[in-house]
Parts: structure tokens; sequence; C-alpha cells
């Protein structure tokens, strides 16, 4: 086989894939094609003496594994890439462990539980110990006892060791040693391994029985390894096991400025102590050929602030310099959706760039909403990938379907949705005995409920008790329609529907995510009615809400034969390995992008750093930066400042005449009364309260036609028009990004500018 393939890789990947004289890290940066070092060394190994069964690649996900294997197939045939031993760390272990099953106490057909079959089993030692579930959450005791089998701990070990007993009786879950326990026992019963067990019992046969160990060490003469920062402390242990053999060399390819899953255990010392725990390491650095020389040298400036990281030269492009990374400061979130999707629009029309080229990255999923919904106002077509759009988010459409319900009893889907979330002890059977009473009578699910006896339902007193409770919640918010705003309509049904609680028993890692949708969705809902009043519409009510957002949840599903040019939003997690031609990465608030969650951990602080360069790598010409002045929470700005990953950035890259474009006039000393949302409160009010601030008369301050005024929401604004007096005192606003608006003075927020 000629190896005419080496003259398609560049000095750094030649030098990566040709050596052969002991272990080696390739550090393969973002852009800089580390799937072809990989998949070109395995053909240059094949092609200098090795065997296919020789070679062990390891990956971390299937997708990975398929496209490996494929292109080597291209390079050296498909009956050579099919023997080697190629694939994630679980399905190679579990290959072994089915052959070596008898050396740690399993049948070669042992079951595989799945996440929700080991929750469940969890669950079950739960009820059986007559434990709270409401402390020792099935979610929460599951993710304990993961993080105990990655980190190599047996049940013994656990229970043995002082730190983790006692940091489980600081949670008030002391009984966790003895779930672990009986969660093993259980397993091997049902002869059965998790996901877990796949590491843990592979460690466990290659450390005790030598045997084996030598078998596969001789097996093995070359082990490869693809995002190596990504491993947590067990794969790392088998790695070295199997790294032992006589002659095998180890290579592993990945970068620490890309290590950003620690909260699934990866540890970034894995890769970085590389060399200590594999004497005689060779170091190869290759270069970056997707993102301009800006976008490069930007990022490796902000990465070179992590003081946790192996030390790199610096990194350079094949491409040209390219334009300066620009970063905008917007007055609100709102109008940080607004200029984006203009921006976007604008580079569409005038540059032709297509709407697949564009994504947008954010650091949480619930900050999508504003970004759909500002695409959607000019027919600009999206994706949201690695996850469902935000009103097709569970959590949204439950909730959503209790406003559907309350608005109108007669909404089928609604009902069947929500008539037992959160469980309330009505089951299928008695679901279908209500369709089937409405379908006799031909009328709603709902009036069947509300007259049981004249609809013949036959349920037992107990269920139609059941029924009667939920019929009573719905009606009492129906009850509140008219006299109640949309947002504190919603919070009550939030509130008292059990949703809330319902919540706690799902993972941390879940229920923060929900939490935050859910909080986003409040969120709109006071921008809402605040919005109503400002331009003095119709009554902000529930049904209205309904009535606006049916239009944002029938996006459009992805088929696979939709061939439209989209533009992509998604997390940045969720965008890594994935390249655009341009980024915006929004949301750059501290407190937001690091997350609050990082402040005063000096770890955490490097992951975040770490994430907002996998961000800014992402674009290959252009990358855009923005951050909201204001970030509004229940319908109040919050304020946070701008993030500190911005500052890291040498300025020689960075575009800032838009980061100062809010402070170009100097504003007057004119402020006008803001708008407050009366607070949270069960008691009823009408929709058409006033503020409860002190009243001031309404005219229009200083506001003069061809001015400028700065409104909280909607940004930077020129006066076109002005008329009426005190209360119906109006102001017909074009803004910059949000369009023209007509405004009613005694509600808007806002301040004259000149």
């Amino acid at each position: 086989m000629h190896n005419s393939y080496l003259d398609e890789l560049n000095a750094s990947q030649h030098a990566a894939v040709i050596y052969n004289e002991g272990h080696s890290l390739v550090i393969a940066g973002a852009g800089s094609g580390k799937t072809r070092v990989l998949t070109y060394k395995i053909a240059y190994l094949l092609e200098h003496g090795y065997q296919p069964w020789n070679i062990l690649a390891l990956t971390f996900t299937n997708k990975a594994a398929r496209e490996m294997k494929e292109r080597i197939a291209n390079l050296v045939g498909q009956s050579v890439a099919q023997r080697l031993w190629m694939g994630t760390f679980h399905s190679i272990f579990l290959r072994i462990l089915r052959y070596e099953s008898e050396y740690v106490g399993f049948s070669s057909h042992f079951t595989v539980y799945d996440a929700s079959d080991s929750r469940s089993l969890i669950r079950h030692i739960i009820k059986e110990m007559k434990l709270d579930d409401k402390l020792y959450k099935p979610a929460s005791v599951q993710n304990r006892i993961s993080q105990a089998k990655n980190s190599l701990i047996s049940p013994k070990e656990y229970s043995e060791d002082k730190e983790l007993v006692e940091e489980d009786i600081a949670q008030r879950t002391p009984a966790i040693r003895e779930i672990y326990q009986r969660y093993v026992v259980r397993c091997r019963q049902a002869d059965a391994m998790d996901f877990d067990d796949l590491l843990f019992y592979i460690y466990r046969l290659f450390r005790e029985h030598n045997e084996v160990a030598k078998k596969y060490n001789e097996r093995f003469r070359y082990i490869l390894v693809d995002e190596y920062q990504d491993t947590n402390h067990a794969q790392h242990e088998i790695v070295k096991l199997l790294g032992k053999g006589e002659g095998c060399r180890v290579c592993v390819v990945g970068d620490d400025a890309q290590s950003i899953y620690s909260f699934r255990g990866a540890d970034i010392r894995n890769f970085i102590e590389f060399p200590q725990d594999f004497p005689g390491t060779q170091t190869f650095l290759t270069q970056n050929y997707r993102s301009t020389q800006t976008i490069v040298e930007a990022a490796h400036s902000l990465i070179a602030k992590n003081e946790q990281q192996i030390p790199k030269k610096k990194v350079s492009s094949e491409k040209e310099q390219g334009e300066l990374i620009t970063v905008s400061q917007a007055y609100s979130d709102i109008e940080e959706g607004e200029m984006v999707a203009g921006r976007i629009a604008n580079m569409h029309r005038l540059q032709n760039e297509p709407y697949g080229g564009f994504a947008i990255l954010y650091r949480t999923n619930a900050q999508s909403r504003i970004f759909e919904e500002a695409l959607r106002k000019r027919n600009i077509p999206y994706r949201i990938y690695g996850g469902l759009s935000f009103y097709q988010r569970k959590e949204i459409k439950d909730i959503t379907s209790y406003f559907r319900l309350v608005v109108n009893p007669r909404d089928e889907e609604a009902f069947k949705r929500i008539i037992n979330y959160p469980k309330r002890g009505i089951g299928e059977a008695t679901v279908d005995k209500i369709i089937s009473a409405a379908t006799n009578h031909g009328v709603s699910l709902w009036q069947v409920i509300n007259s049981p006896d004249t609809y013949a339902l036959n349920v037992a007193k107990a269920t139609n008790n059941k029924l009667q409770g939920f019929r009573n919640l719905i009606k009492s918010f129906q009850d509140k329609l008219n006299i109640m705003d949309a947002a504190t309509l919603g919070e009550q049904i939030i509130d008292k529907s059990g949703i809330n609680e319902d919540l706690a028993d799902l993972t941390k890692d879940e229920e923060n995510n929900r939490r935050e949708n859910i909080s986003e969705l409040l969120n709109n809902m006071h921008t809402f009615c605040n919005i109503h009043r400002e331009e003095d519409m119709e009554s902000p009510t529930l049904g209205l809400f309904l009535s606006e957002i049916s239009l944002l949840t029938d996006q459009d599903t992805d088929v696979e034969d939709d061939e439209r040019e989209k533009v992509t939003l998604t997390t940045v997690h969720a965008a890594k390995g994935l390249e655009f031609r341009t980024v915006f990465v929004v949301g750059l608030e501290d407190g937001l992008f690091p997350s609050k969650q990082a402040a005063y951990n000096k770890q955490a602080i490097e992951e975040e750093r770490r994430l907002f360069y996998v961000a800014i790598t992402r674009a290959e010409l252009y990358c855009f930066l923005s951050y909201s002045r204001n970030r509004y929470r229940y319908g109040h700005p919050d304020s946070l400042p701008r993030s500190p990953f911005i500052d890291d950035i040498d300025t020689r890259y960075l575009d800032l005449s838009g980061d100062t474009r809010i402070n170009r006039k100097p504003a007057v000393s004119v402020t006008r009364q803001v708008y407050t949302p009366v607070p949270r409160t069960d008691k009823l009010r009408p929709i058409d309260t006033k503020p409860v601030s002190p009243q001031l008369s309404h005219t229009s301050d200083g506001m003069h036609v061809g001015g400028h005024i700065e409104h909280a929401r909607f940004g930077l604004g020129e006066v076109v028009k002005l008329e009426g007096e005190g209360d119906n005192c109006k102001a017909t606003i074009r803004f910059e990004y949000a369009g023209t608006k007509q405004l009613l003075l005694r509600f808007a927020q806002y301040k004259v500018v000149d």
C-alpha cells in the first residue's frame, strides 16, 4: 500500500502520525484535525507491521468510532478495518467482559441495565428500607453510586471511607452506603451490570487476574484513545493497566483547553499528567486549520490565563489573519436577541452568508427562548441542536398544558397530559373510562368529570374523589382568569399544581436545568404583561399569552428530507466538535458565563474559561461576543457586570466599538418613573391595576420629537411622535433593533438621553 495519504498531512500532523518510538501525547487543539491524525496513524501502523487485532482504539461515542472505521476502511480496505478493536470504552469492555465473565462472577449472557433500570432498582431498595424518598431521591442516590464506581470504590471501601460517610451524614443520607451494598448484591442476583460496572469490573478483572491481564497486554500492542481530556479516573486506570505490556505503545489525543465535562467525572489531570504516568512520552502539538489567525490567537490569549494546563508555544493557523472579534453590549436580553437576529439577517442579505453557517451559542438551554423569538420575527429558519425548542421542553409543555386547560377546559390533549401530572393516583384505566364516557355521550372529558353520574362514569369512590380534587384545582384557577394578569396567575398555577415539588425527584443537574426553563417562562410572562401595559394593548390575560406563544410552538421539526439552511442554536457544551462560519457567543455576563456556581472556585472558573475557549474556536471566519446590561427576571431588570472572560482576551484581537455604543450619548438628568410589577401574592388583583409606586404627572418629561430615549428592554430609540396628555400621554419611538413602538408613558420604563 502506498502511503501517499501522508502527503495530506501538515508538518505537525505528519510528525505525530509516524512517531512509533514510545508513548505519545497529541495535543490536538480546536480545528486541528485530530480525527485525521488518529485514522492516518492507525493506517500507518497497519502498513508497518501491526495486525488489526493488535490495535485497540477507544472513543467516547459510537458516532466517532463509526466515522473513524469508515475513514480507515477507505485507506486500508473494509476487511482489514473491521478486524480492528475499535469502539467506545463501554462497547469494547463489554466485549471483553462477555469473554471473561467467569472471572468476575457473572455469566457470559449477563444483562446490561440502562439508567432507568438502575434507577428503578434503587427506588425499590429505598422503599424496602422504608427510607424517606424526599431525602433519598433515587436520581441523587444513583448519581452517588455512579461516582463511587467511577472512582473505583467498592461498597466495602465506601463504608470504610470516613470522608464519604461524613459527607452523606451532612446531607442527611447516611444510609447510602447500605443502599450501595444492597444494589450491588441485587445486580449480581439478577446477573446484571449497569454502565458503570463495565468500567468497574474490567478494572478489577485486569488488576486481580494476572493471567487475563497478560493475555490482553500481549494482544494489544498499540492503544489509541480519543478525547483523552474527557476520561474519568476509572478509564485512566484501565488504560494504565492495558498499557503495561512489554513494547506496548499508548497514544492519546485530546486538548486540555477543551476539558469541559468535570460534571460527568472527567478529570483534566489524566491528560496533563499523562507524561508522568507513561514515562518517555513524546508530546506533539498540531496546527489549527479551521479558524482565522485572529480567532486562534484570541483563543490562545484567553486560555493562557488558566494555570491548570500543558504549557504550549503560540498556536498558529493555516488560514488568513481574518477580522477582529466583535464585542457588543445590549441594553437588555431582549435587545441582545434582536441585535443578533438583525446581524444574521444583514449578513445573509448583504454578504450572501448561508443561514446554515450561523450558530448562536449560550451557556444554558433556557437562554434559547429570546433568540428563537427574535429569529422567528424575521422569518429566519433555525434549529435547536442537542435539545428541544423552548416551548417543546417537557416542563414547559406540562405547564402550558395547565394554562391551556384553564383557558379551554375542553382541550382533550391538555387534559390527558396533566390529569395525573404531578402524580395524583389517577391511572390510565381511569382515563380510558373518562374517554369512553365522553365518546359515548359526545361531550368533553372535562364535562365527564364535572358530572360523573350524568355520564355514567364507573369509577370507585376514592378515584372519583381524586378526580374532583383535580377538577376543583383547575376551577380555582379559572375563577381568576379575568381578575389576574397572565404572570401572576401563571405563578400560582405552577406553585399550587405541585410542579415545583415534582422537580425535586430529579438529579441536581436536571432539576436546575428545568427550574431555569420555568424561570425563563415566567420571565417571558412578566415581560409580556409589562409590554402590553406600556403599549396600551389588550389586558394581558393568560388566554392572550397563550395566543401569542401558540405562534411560537408550531416550530417545524427537523426531518431528514428537510434541506433548508437553518441557523443553529445550542449550548456551548453541545457545540463541542462542531464548526460554523459565523459564531455568536451570547449572554456573556458574570454570573451567567461564567456561571454563578463557579464563583470562588478556581478549578470551576478555569473549566468555565475552557468552555468559553470551546465557544470561540467553533468559529471559522467571524466571531461575535455579546452581553446585556440588564437581564430580566420576573419582570425586573437584573444587572450583571460584563464577563471577566472578555477581559482575558488580548484587546489586539477585539473590536470594542459596539461595547461602548450605550455611552455614546450623555444621558440628561430627567429620569422617568419605572413601572414595577406588583409583588407576587396570592391575593386577587384586577388585571388593569396601576403600578403601586407613587403616581406622577404623566407628561413627556423633557422628551421631544427628534430626541432619544433609552428604554430598559428595547434599547436606544428616536422619538418620532408625541400625543395625548396626563395618563394618556403616548410616544411613538423608533428603536435601533426592536422596530417602531407606541408607548403609554405612565407605564414606560425609560430615561431621556437628549
